[in-house]
């Protein structure tokens, strides 16, 4: 039997990766969302878009009358939730996309979700018994670490900027729904992801392009802020085992333990680029540039991702030595062609 799944923010980062996967899954219906903002592209789908068990929808999770029809159209069996405003300083510059995004967007799709699978509280439609939602969130939510320890799943919520607070409060909306209403969900908090389709304004495109273009790369204060690195295809991976074989009601951290400082990820890049593309102008590492840093910057992300590989057995399959080099190919390659 074919299941048709909402995808939301397919178009984006890890959605445009999580459908090329999922797609190869031949009893899948895709129907994806995503409101095109600077973060959706749609040569991010190039490798699907005509594909037969796929569907593309211009449109807006915050809509909730487009939601309903949606529902009401292909009946779905399940909703994977990625669409997010996700840049921190977009959240400091402007938070209220945050808050109308990825607060009242999520509850939109939860709530049509609830209306189109269950008749009341803890009352599952004929039918619907296996229907779920799973959310996508992030570390962010836990705030800050100190130099030891890692982030788990019972980590007190900390969020200090104004993405990382949306954030949390999605998260609280998709609890409050399972404890409320029975509502099978599942929540998934990752760490860092990079790869192919990231959104320029990242930290790792930034290096890479700034880097090609001869251009200074912007480090945030001392850049000794550290992050998890996670590739978004073993993301991905975290993602489907936790929609198909996760706990109904559980959360599950993805990570990829590899702990970079912001320093070391654009040291690095620059000297796998002097190797591989040499420049005549010297060292890329003289373009690194320290700038001064971002309001309420956390100093330290990691993530013990123990739970997902006992329970589900997810392995990350990249650590961030094979990334990177592939990261680094896929975007010099576009940033060239630019």
């Amino acid at each position: 039997m074919t299941q048709k799944i909402l995808v939301t923010g397919g178009a984006g980062f890890i959605g445009s990766n999580y459908i090329e996967m999922a797609l190869a899954n031949k009893g899948l219906e895709i129907v994806n969302l995503d409101c095109m903002t600077y973060a959706g592209s749609h040569k991010n789908m190039t490798s699907f878009a005509d594909h037969e068990r796929y569907t593309f929808v211009n449109g807006d999770i915050r809509d909730r009358d487009l939601i309903e029809e949606l529902f009401e159209v292909h009946d779905f069996n399940g909703v994977i939730h990625f669409a997010a405003e996700s840049h921190v300083d977009n959240s400091i510059s402007g938070p209220e996309a945050f808050i109308t995004t990825n607060v009242n967007g999520t509850f939109n799709l939860l709530d049509v979700a609830r209306h189109a699978w269950m008749d009341a509280p803890f009352k599952v439609k004929p039918g619907k018994e296996s229907n779920r939602f799973l959310h996508i969130s992030t570390d962010e939510v836990y705030g800050t670490l100190g130099a030891e320890g890692l982030f788990t799943e019972t980590t007190p919520y900390a969020p200090n900027s104004p993405y990382s607070a949306s954030k949390a409060a999605s998260d609280m909306i998709v609890r409050s729904y399972f404890h409320t209403f029975g509502m099978n969900v599942v929540t998934t908090n990752c760490s860092n992801n990079y790869g192919p389709h990231q959104h320029d304004e990242k930290l790792i495109p930034t290096i890479i392009r700034n880097a090609v273009k001869k251009k200074p790369i912007p480090i945030y204060g001392d850049g000794l802020n550290v992050r998890d690195w996670l590739y978004v295809t073993d993301h991905c991976r975290g993602i489907e085992l936790a929609y198909i074989e996760g706990k109904s009601g559980e959360t599950y951290n993805i990570g990829g333990d590899n702990e970079r400082t912001n320093l070391y990820i654009a040291e690095k890049i620059c000297a796998l680029m002097d190797e591989l593309y040499p420049s005549e102008a010297g060292s890329h590492k003289q373009l690194i540039t320290f700038v001064s840093d971002r309001p309420g910057h956390d100093k330290r992300y990691a993530i013990d991702a123990t739970k997902i590989t006992r329970d589900l057995g997810w392995v990350a399959e990249e650590n961030f030595e094979s990334g990177i080099v592939k990261t680094i190919t896929h975007y010099v390659e576009k940033y060239t062609e630019i």
